[in-house]
């Protein structure tokens, strides 16, 4: 398999966005997928558990990499909410965090579908550091 080095042993655990804290993520690895749920942060301190309407990220390590989707809820013109994909990638595992590659955004028309014609899609870097942040962060 091609995986990043680091990436072979479990990525399970608690993370945190290293650009925003608020966007907490719960990781469960089972050997051959991560799956990440974003959970909700409150002002406390605490997170809820993640539900069927949250974001998740599930990464599977193939022969082309450590690779998936990321899978939320986007809205189309009309507000109606839809199901949408990213594709995402993990470029690296550290004792820190990992680093993922996923599209920005994505257009969809009122049904719903991926928009025939729109702007190409960008890939960001998403930095998730293992843990809790700091109280102050």
């Amino acid at each position: 398999m091609r995986v990043p080095p680091g990436c072979e042993s479990s990525q399970a655990g608690e993370y945190f966005h290293a650009e925003n804290p608020a966007f907490r993520y719960h990781g469960e690895d089972d050997g051959g997928t991560l799956s990440l749920s974003v959970v909700r942060a409150h002002g406390d301190g605490g997170t809820d558990a993640p539900d069927a309407s949250t974001a998740t990220i599930v990464l599977q390590r193939t022969p082309d990499g450590f690779v998936g989707q990321t899978h939320a809820t986007g809205f189309a013109g009309s507000g109606a909410p839809c199901p949408v994909v990213f594709p995402t990638e993990v470029e690296a595992c550290a004792d820190a965090g990992l680093t993922l590659r996923s599209a920005a955004s994505t257009s969809i028309d009122e049904g719903c579908r991926a928009a025939p014609s729109g702007a190409p899609t960008v890939r960001l870097r998403q930095v998730l550091l293992r843990g809790e942040p700091d109280a102050g962060t």
